[in-house]
Formats: C-alpha cells, structure tokens, sequence
C-alpha cells in the first residue's frame, strides 16, 4: 500500500441531475425554510439530465485535493455493476487512488437524484448497506478527511477512532453528512475528540448541539468544546465564521460569483481548507482559497467540474475585490 497525503473516507455516490422546469419554490418572507412545489398526480417536464460518476462529499473531496497538487485516495464501496466501474474510472482520470475502493458483489453502487431548479437542488439519496472497515496495514496519510456514510456505520466511526489514537501522526478533518448529524455527538464523541478541523453549516451546528443559539462565536465555541481544535461553520452566501484553537475567530466573505448550481460548494470549501492547513497555511490563509474554489464549483452542473488548480486559485485572487479578506471578529 502506497502512502498518500490525503485520504477522504465517505460514501461514493452517483448523482443523476434533473434539470426542471415545470415547478416552482416557496419560502418563508426571509427566504429561509424553502420548498421545492411539483403538482402532485401529474406528469411534470423535465428539460435534461445528467449523470456525474464518482461523487459525493468524499470523492469530491479527494478531486478537490488531487487538482491541488496532493497525492490523494478514497476509500469507499462500489457494486460490482457498470455503475461501479464507471466511479473507478472517473476516479482514476481525476488522479485519485482507487487502492481504497472495495467492490462489494452483493450491493449496488449508490445511486443519487438530484432535482434542480435554479441555482438550488433537493437531492434523493439511498446509501447501500455496505460492511465498511479500516484496510489492513493501512499507512498513516497525513491527513484523513471523514465526511458523509450511511446508516449501519457506527461501529466503523469508532474503528477509525481506534485508529487514530494508535496514529496521532495523521490528522483528521470531519465534515458529518446527514446520518453522522442524526446519529448525535455523544455517540461519536470519540470523532469530535480527535478532529482536528470540523467543518458543519449554521443549520447544522445547530442541530448538532441542540440549540436554537444564533451567535456564531457561541456555536463555535461549543462545537470546540467537544473536541475539535478548528471550527468552521458556514453561512451561504453570507459567508464563512472560524475559530481557532486559541480563541481567534475569523469571517470569512463569498467571492463574489452568481451561482449556476451550488452542489459540492461545501465540498470544495472544506476540503480546500482542509488541504491548505495540510500544505502549511494558518486558517486565515485557507480561508482565502476556500471560498473561490466553492464559487468556481457552482459556476458548473455537479461537484467537480469546477473544481481548480492552484494557478487557477492564485489568477482569482489577484483579482479579487479589495474587501476580500478574512477579517478577526
């Protein structure tokens, strides 16, 4: 087994994108809580769609990682279909080692809707039930990145807890998906305590910690109390909020962009962090990057297409507008 920079963990995904056309979204007056609306009992248009292989946060994130020069691999399942091929080889083509994708001959490879209407989707998601593990003799990555399993997936959670306690050379950066946020912070209380970035939404941190708080430095404060060194929670399109270890709290603003199609922008925003920190950068450094490689992602369909290149990071910056910058709060 070769030994990689950076080595994602998660579910790998294919995400079909139906672009329609026939619908219609409500939201509340502060455009918060919205709703995707199709007629019920009817047949509704589509305009086209679009199957992208290989994705979801892991894979995307190890792309991400790969077009910024690291050596990368994901672990993660497959079927042993058409599907699953198809993911191993967008994987390859995209410079990320396939020596930690199992194919399991039982299963099918998890296979995504996505329902887009405008610059927003609502995705349809089914995880396979795979049998997850940490691979024998796995050498120590510099860093892992933990995000999005499905559900039968706890015990693995505290396998790679194990891990990392016998392998303090590796750090760990988490971003939970769905079931990781539902199965609570108390039973993945040993991930919290050895990551050393934790990336989350505002919807999330709140859902995560059980509170209906609103102040960005008191989520983050408790989100660092269950482990984490560095918190990032982020905030749309108003932008990103940091803290660091000592108690210094950044924000970060959005590149300025008008978004096609906002899939994988979270992806790309922590990741890029994620890999900066890897490279030597201090938090208000990463935070520069990571907003520019999510607004480069959403200028496309799917996660990867836009995601960029360090000489592609570094022609964004030197023209960006003045204000953008992070700045202490």
């Amino acid at each position: 087994m070769e030994k990689y920079d950076f080595v994602s963990i998660g579910d790998l995904v294919i995400d079909d994108f139906i672009r329609l056309q026939d619908a219609e979204a409500t939201c509340d007056l502060d455009q918060e809580n919205c709703k995707l609306c199709l007629r019920f009992g009817d047949k509704v248009p589509f305009e086209y769609h679009e199957v992208l292989y290989a994705v979801g946060n892991s894979a995307n994130a190890a792309v991400a990682a790969s077009r910024l020069g690291l050596k990368s691999a994901t672990a993660g399942f497959v079927g042993k279909d058409e599907n699953g091929e198809a993911c191993i080889k967008t994987l390859a083509e995209n410079t990320v080692s396939t020596e930690y994708v199992d194919t399991d001959p039982k299963l099918p490879t998890n296979y995504h809707y996505v329902l887009w209407y405008g610059p927003e989707r609502t995705i349809l998601v089914k995880h396979a039930p795979f049998t997850r593990y940490v691979p024998k003799d796995f050498p120590a990555p510099k860093w892992i990145y933990l995000t999005s399993l499905g559900e039968n997936t706890e015990a693995f959670h505290h396998e790679i807890a194990a891990w990392l306690a016998e392998h303090p050379e590796t750090k760990l950066a988490f971003q939970p998906g769905t079931f990781q946020i539902k199965l609570g912070k108390e039973k993945l209380a040993d991930i919290y305590a050895h990551s050393d970035v934790f990336f989350c939404n505002f919807d999330e941190a709140r859902r995560i910690l059980g509170s209906e708080e609103t102040d960005f430095k008191k989520l983050m404060d408790a989100l660092h109390a269950l482990g984490p060194k560095i918190v990032v929670v982020t905030d749309g399109i108003k932008g990103a909020y940091a803290r660091e270890e000592n108690g210094t709290y950044w924000f970060m603003p959005v590149y300025p962009h008008v978004p096609i199609e906002r899939t994988g922008a979270g992806d790309a925003y922590s990741s890029t962090v994620t890999i900066r920190l890897l490279q030597g950068k201090t938090i208000a450094e990463a935070l520069m990057w990571a907003p520019i490689n999510a607004m480069s992602v959403t200028q496309q369909v799917g996660a990867q297409k836009g995601l960029l290149t360090e000489a592609q990071i570094e022609e964004f910056l030197a023209k960006a507008p003045a204000d953008y910058k992070p700045r202490q709060i």
